[in-house]
């Protein structure tokens, strides 16, 4: 009687662990693809600031295409295949050149080799207007023209945000000449493609030989908030790599005001969802 009692027990015993472990396998695959759709597909992303308002608002979570201009192969700067190029008016996501634990999202003003300018707040791009996008903004006073700003890119320069430039983004093989006054340009550019790059006297040298030009590596982008106020965008801090951008902006699938705590204030913040603004594609 004993015998068959423990024989049984030990059949009942089978199945539980063949179902536990299916269970296990099942997790392990799910999670397998999740981080596959995370890296190479879609990420979650959401906005801190209001740099981009009124196109999107901070406390919007949205998701991010990072198919669309090919994925890049984690901890390399190898990119797949995408579906299309970086295009000028595109909102993308992107690793912040100056610190690249953070992303930030901007929208697209300049490709590699066009010539930004903006005169009294109108931005044109290759001597041609380029049309304020229909929800950006100016909330603060406009700056006159020769009123140089020391935060603005390049150092040095009389530029300001609101009148800036003109200025020409560098692409990949382009050949850019190297002097005292064109150093603040692409001095940060040389040195994030790997080189030592100094200033000696007049002279410019990279890796320790003097030189007069240098033969850029990559393609480069010009990228502003939708704000344009309150952005810390390329006006600030300069070109963006190719090698930076992790997708574009695609839809806004949960919003609220980020200033309320669900943990203190519950009521408020259940109050500020904003359902309008769930499932909005954003351009």
């Amino acid at each position: 009687m004993n015998q068959k009692s423990t024989s049984l027990n030990i059949q009942k015993g089978k199945p539980e662990k063949k179902h536990s472990r299916e269970w296990f396998e099942a997790l392990i695959i799910a999670a397998i693809f999740a981080t596959i759709l995370r890296v190479f597909v879609v990420e979650s992303y959401r906005i801190p600031t209001g740099s981009m308002e009124s196109t999107l608002l901070a406390g919007d979570f949205l998701f991010v295409n990072k198919y669309v201009y090919g994925p890049k192969i984690p901890f390399t700067d190898i990119r797949l295949p995408g579906v299309k190029k970086v295009d000028r008016g595109d909102i993308i996501v992107f690793k912040f050149p100056k610190d690249r634990s953070l992303n930030y999202i901007k929208r697209c003003v300049a490709l590699s080799g066009d010539t930004l300018e903006i005169h009294g707040q109108e931005l044109s791009i290759n001597k041609k207007p380029a049309p304020l996008p229909p929800h950006a903004q100016f909330i603060g006073n406009r700056m006159a023209a020769g009123d140089g700003d020391y935060m603005i890119f390049p150092q040095f320069s009389n530029f300001n945000k609101d009148n800036y430039g003109p200025i020409r983004i560098p692409g990949k093989g382009d050949v850019v000449p190297l002097n005292p006054a064109t150093y603040p340009l692409y001095s940060a550019l040389i040195a994030d493609e790997g080189h030592e790059v100094s200033l000696q006297g007049r002279t410019v040298f990279i890796d320790g030989t003097p030189v007069q030009n240098y033969t850029v590596q990559s393609n480069y982008y010009f990228a502003m908030g939708d704000n344009r106020d309150n952005s810390l965008d390329s006006r600030f801090w300069g070109f963006l790599p190719e090698k930076d951008i992790v997708g574009q902006a695609l839809m806004v699938y949960w919003s609220w005001n980020p200033d309320l705590s669900l943990l203190t204030d519950p009521v408020n913040k259940i109050a500020s969802i904003r359902l309008q603004r769930t499932g909005l594609m954003i351009h």
